[in-house]
């Protein structure tokens, strides 16, 4: 079981340093400074807004890498592009054109930190190698066990938050009509942007 469908683009170290955000982040801007523990997230979307509390103290890497894309303002523009009612909604990689954004290098898998997927947690998405996570995320709708250390390939998926408010969101999200395209099963029929993420506080 894999949750991500990216696409290994030929340059996609060049094209991401190309961008002005993420070669900030690339030359220093820090993504590689913890949040603090009352750091969190909000994401504004066409469907709502939701937001995550982050766990540094378990996944913090994820943490650090998640928050660089944040700031960046990478995830704007982007979509929930894999919906599955009673398993989990994925974001964070592609347009509303389905074109998959450049992104940084890939993190270590931070599986091993005691965190589960559980109803309303955060993980990163990846492709069947268990460190290659970038940008793409998702909420677990319902408790998947299958996902936790060591399930179910030997890796797991790395949690690294909490949605806090606006499960409402999720739930709407994890409802919209999905629909193929091309390769792609589960993308919704009518795009779900993020608008933008931000920090805020407690």
């Amino acid at each position: 079981m894999i949750l991500s469908r990216r696409i290994v683009l030929t340059g996609l170290m060049a094209a991401a340093t190309a961008l002005s955000p993420l070669a900030a982040m690339a030359q220093g801007a820090s993504p590689a400074t913890a949040a603090p523990k009352t750091e969190r997230v909000q994401f504004v979307t066409s469907a709502g807004k939701f937001t995550i509390e982050l766990y540094p103290d378990a996944a913090p890497k994820t943490v650090a890498n998640f928050m660089g894309y944040v700031k960046s303002g990478f995830y704007s523009g982007t979509i929930f592009h894999r919906v599955i009612n009673g398993f989990m909604v994925q974001g964070g990689g592609f347009d509303r054109d389905m074109k998959e954004k450049p992104t940084l290098a890939p993190i270590a898998l931070e599986s091993q930190n005691g965190l589960k997927n559980k109803a309303g947690t955060v993980a990163m998405a990846r492709t069947s190698n268990p460190n290659s996570a970038t940008a793409q995320f998702f909420v677990n709708v319902v408790d998947n066990p299958n996902l936790d250390y060591p399930q179910p390939d030997g890796n797991g998926y790395a949690v690294f938050g909490k949605v806090v408010e606006g499960m409402d969101t999720i739930d709407k999200i994890k409802t919209t009509p999905t629909t193929a395209y091309g390769a792609m099963r589960n993308v919704p029929a009518a795009p779900i942007v993020i608008e933008s993420a931000t920090v805020v506080t407690k």
